[in-house]
Parts: structure tokens; C-alpha cells; sequence
């Protein structure tokens, strides 16, 4: 006689159900979220053909910032500087509560 399996818990659910079960999604989240902007920032600059040095002059700041910016494992991610950098690009950063 075969044994039955016991089904998987997490089956059908969704990775935040599973960081969630394990008690880490806000913190997982905390930590994704610069480096998904840092992303999404990158490929803007790309589409409109936006020089890291051209971005420095827009956001009226040095070329390193850019850098540290645009890094996906910086630890200085700061609001004021990512909605400036929006700005700079002609796009708008969305901020909310789910």
C-alpha cells in the first residue's frame, strides 16, 4: 500500500504568504523596495537616453550620488533624493499604503 503524501502548506500560495507565514514580509519588503526603485530608475534613464552624468547635472548633484543611487545594495536610500531623481526624469514617484 502506498503512503498518502502530506500536501505542501504552501501549494498554491503566494511568496508574501510564505514571508508572511514566516513572520519576514515587512522586513523583506523594507528591504526590496530601493533596490526594485534603483531598477526601475536605471531603465528609465535608459528609454530616454539619460547619461548617469546628464542625471548629476539635472539633480544638481555629483555623479557618485548617482551612483549610490542607482546601486541595488546601497544602504543609504533616502525618499527626498528618489523623488528628486524622479523628477529629474519627468516622472512621479508613487508613495502608498496597501
Amino acid at each position: 500500500m502506498a503512503k498518502k503524501k502530506k500536501p505542501n502548506p504552501h501549494f498554491g500560495s503566494s511568496f508574501d504568504s510564505f514571508l508572511e507565514d514566516d513572520g519576514i514580509l515587512e522586513e523583506a519588503t523594507a528591504r526590496e523596495q530601493p533596490k526594485v526603485l534603483a531598477y526601475q530608475l536605471a531603465a528609465e534613464m535608459k528609454t530616454q537616453e539619460v547619461s548617469k552624468s546628464e542625471m548629476a547635472r539635472r539633480m544638481k548633484t555629483s555623479r557618485t550620488q548617482i551612483n549610490k543611487l542607482l546601486d541595488p545594495e546601497s544602504k543609504s536610500f533616502r525618499m527626498d533624493t528618489a523623488q528628486k531623481a524622479a523628477a529629474a526624469l519627468g516622472r512621479n514617484l508613487l508613495v502608498a499604503l496597501d
